[in-house]
């Protein structure tokens, strides 16, 4: 008789397997607006399944757990039920033997902790906090609210300039978010329960590659408000362009020589071609918005100058200098921030990295397009210098799979120390400390700290810091406008309390965020200054959406654009990515399923036609 066997996995397990690979395709797509109690319910629910059934705190208790949870949503609880949900999940926490019961209940208690005022409202009230006005879930996850559905839709019928226009109701640089939007809007796609998320930048891409020159709508009858922006970024640009199809005057102060802020000079033009980023610009200059370049309002004028001559003010001022590593030798010859050297990309100006060995010190989208372009600019080695481990770099996967596919090297946990200075003042090293992951901090990543081990020299000749941006402030918080940490202080409306007249949005505000996030608070900020000035100004761009096709429940592949083989696009600033083909664009558009016209998206609040 045989002492052991190798066991297979039976046929069951394997169904199973696969059920749980569905459900976390449901969990992924988990929409918007959700009673947070309910959904804390069915995860205790699911844990509970999950018992082996072997200590009772998790057999039992669990199960007890569920029960009082129901008794909340029934409108049958106290408050002593609260307290003793939270008693529960503590004792539960505390003696069950696995993590199956210990953190099923922990994630009760901070349920309890985070929502608690959903809780009093279910036992008091007997109503749900929950907002179920937005239902389209790439639509809630969007900043702007942009009608995706509806433009996949128009580009599967091949109405690209009216995929176009309908972008530009919510966004106007769609042809600088086709390039490098971080997509959050497919985070979250419903698509996600049949097999992949849709491929949304990249129908945009297809879209803007594809469409016609679409001519900026007309301007509705002239108020004779005059609204002053200071700053040409996507955040002031995009309240440009809204204001002034409201019939507003919008005159934008711009320091420096070309309008993009961050889009022109911190991003590489083999990310963001300079001539399609014109494309947009040009599209919203096209409306009347007039712009006044080499302005810097602090110095040229004053802010109680433009307060006193404008009906408004929107301050969009970005976030346009570098934070510092705080070390010895940072000052030293050969070390420079990652927001001067893309600046100077960006105006013809490069530095010369030829022959030379470059570190960078960071791991965000930045720190990879301060690695990229070293290469496009000579650099014999480029080194990336993290203090975390690389999964969890705040960079895009895709941008750092890109950097390593050019020649850079990823150096985690390592956390610079000093800069090694010769006799000239010029770096010859960065002298590193090794660390370990420790304890999970507030963002959710391993927290770095030293590790027992030596430093580590790494030989170099010029070192770029691309560890954060800062806000030029300074000048606002003298004129008494509010700041705090370096941001400025406005609202959710954008307007800056006590302050008549003047709203602040983008990075100046929010602190260095995405381009998506900037362009959302233009569109916010555009809204109510329009109500502040006394109207209320409807945007309808006019384009009909088309009605959704039936063939999109078959299980079908993603289709990714393509990319230049990394040893030829390192040469040069030339577009890395390639476009969606015909055929691909057509099949990933159809993938869509359309949550605007099913559901309750199909109701009133699942689609905004007009803003």
């Amino acid at each position: 008789m045989s002492r052991m066997k190798l066991e297979t996995p039976k046929k069951s397990q394997q169904a199973v397997d696969a059920l749980y690979q569905v459900l976390a395709g449901r969990l992924v797509a988990n929409p918007t607006g959700l009673c947070p109690v309910d959904t804390c319910l069915s995860f205790v629910r699911l844990c509970h399944s999950q018992s082996c059934g072997k200590c009772v705190p998790c057999r039992v208790g669990l199960g007890q757990l569920a029960q009082l949870l129901e008794t909340v949503l029934d409108g049958e609880a106290t408050m002593e039920t609260l307290k003793l949900i939270e008693k529960t999940a503590e004792s539960i926490y505390l003696t069950a033997d696995c993590a199956i019961g210990y953190e099923a209940a922990r994630m009760v208690q901070k349920g309890v902790t985070d929502f608690r005022d959903d809780y009093e409202a279910h036992i008091k009230e007997n109503r749900c906090l929950g907002n179920l006005e937005q239902t389209v879930p790439c639509m809630s996850f969007c900043p702007s609210n942009v009608d995706i559905p509806g433009y996949i839709a128009l580009v599967a019928d091949g109405r690209y300039d009216d995929a176009v226009q309908l972008i530009r109701k919510d966004n106007p640089f769609p042809t600088a978010c086709a390039f490098v939007c971080e997509h959050p809007c497919e985070n979250n796609c419903r698509r996600n329960m049949v097999d992949d998320a849709i491929n949304i930048r990249a129908l945009k891409r297809y879209a803007v590659d594809h469409g016609g020159h679409v001519p900026a709508p007309a301007a509705q009858p002239a108020t004779g408000k005059q609204i002053a922006v200071i700053g040409g970024g996507p955040s002031g640009m995009t309240a440009a362009y809204y204001l002034q199809l409201m019939g507003h005057q919008v005159t934008v102060y711009e320091r420096l020589e070309f309008l993009g802020g961050m889009l022109r000079y911190g991003i590489p033009s083999y990310r963001l071609p300079r001539e399609r980023l014109d494309e947009d610009l040009e599209h919203i200059l096209n409306t009347g918005v007039q712009v006044k370049y080499g302005v810097n309002v602090g110095t040229d004028v004053t802010l109680e100058a433009l307060r006193e001559q404008y009906d408004a003010v929107y301050l969009s001022i970005g976030a346009h200098t570098d934070k510092k590593l705080r070390i010895d030798g940072e000052d030293a010859d050969g070390v420079m921030s990652a927001v001067e050297m893309l600046r100077r990309i960006g105006e013809n100006n490069p530095p010369d990295f030829t022959g030379k060995r470059v570190v960078i010190v960071g791991g965000g989208n930045v720190a990879m397009d301060a690695a990229r372009s070293s290469v496009r600019l000579g650099a014999e080695k480029v080194s990336i210098a993290y203090r975390r481990r690389k999964k969890d770099m705040t960079a895009l996967a895709e941008e750092v799979e890109g950097a390593v596919a050019e020649g850079c090297e990823v150096l985690e946990l390592y956390a610079p120390d000093h800069v090694k200075v010769d006799e000239n003042g010029h770096c010859t090293a960065l002298c590193l400390r090794p660390q370990m992951v420790g304890a999970i901090d507030r963002s959710g990543r391993p927290s770095p700290v030293d590790a027992p081990e030596a430093q580590v020299e790494l030989a170099c000749d010029i070192v770029v810091v691309a560890i954060g941006q800062n806000i030029q402030s300074e000048y606002f918080a003298e004129k008494g406008i509010p700041v705090n940490r370096g941001t400025i202080t406005a609202n959710e409306e954008g307007a800056i309390s006590k302050v008549d007249g003047l709203f602040a949005g983008g990075d100046c505000v929010s602190g260095p965020a995405t381009v998506i996030r900037s362009i959302a608070a233009g569109k916010v900020a555009a809204a109510n200054i329009d109500s502040y000035l006394g109207y209320h100004h409807v945007l309808d761009f006019g384009v009909t959406v088309p009605e959704p096709h039936f063939i999109d429940r078959t299980p079908c592949g993603r289709c990714n654009t393509k990319e230049r083989e990394a040893c030829d696009r390192r040469q040069d600033f030339n577009m890395i990515e390639y476009s969606l083909s015909a055929a691909e664009a057509k099949q990933e558009a159809l993938r869509c399923l359309r949550c605007d016209k099913f559901g309750l998206g199909a109701l009133k609040g699942g689609r905004v036609d007009q803003w």
